[in-house]
């Protein structure tokens, strides 16, 4: 679907975490915040200090605080500023992994930040 970004997005984290499929994960706090971004976890690995990590791609490990990733996963998050055309690929716990065509860029953008265009036949 394709989205014009209504609100500027900046990220907050330069240097997402990036997981491969069979990662072990430590898993920390839930977000808990005024967005009401539900199902987020801070997680780290044994190369990465951490980043925030959607729960449903999160294999819990029996009595532990450890998981394992269960797909493919990138933490990055998208700069974007009003006026932006994005193409949205998959909507998730109140983000959407978006691609700007213009330039390549891709990442996490907040849905709030986002309005449908209408689809063209």
């Amino acid at each position: 679907m394709d989205y014009l970004v209504t609100a500027p997005h900046r990220s907050e984290y330069p240097a997402p975490l990036i997981l491969e499929k069979g990662d072990l994960l430590v898993v920390g706090d839930r977000y808990q915040g005024p967005e009401k971004w539900d199902n987020w976890i801070y997680c780290s690995t044994s190369t990465h200090a951490g980043g925030w990590v959607p729960e449903q791609i999160i294999e819990h490990l029996p009595e532990t605080h450890t998981g394992r990733a269960m797909e493919d996963y990138s933490a990055m998050e998208m700069n974007v500023d009003k006026g932006d055309l994005v193409q949205g690929d998959r909507l998730l716990n109140g983000w959407c992994w978006c691609l700007r065509a213009q330039d390549g860029a891709q990442g996490w953008v907040p849905i709030s930040h986002l309005s449908p265009l209408p689809s063209t036949p």
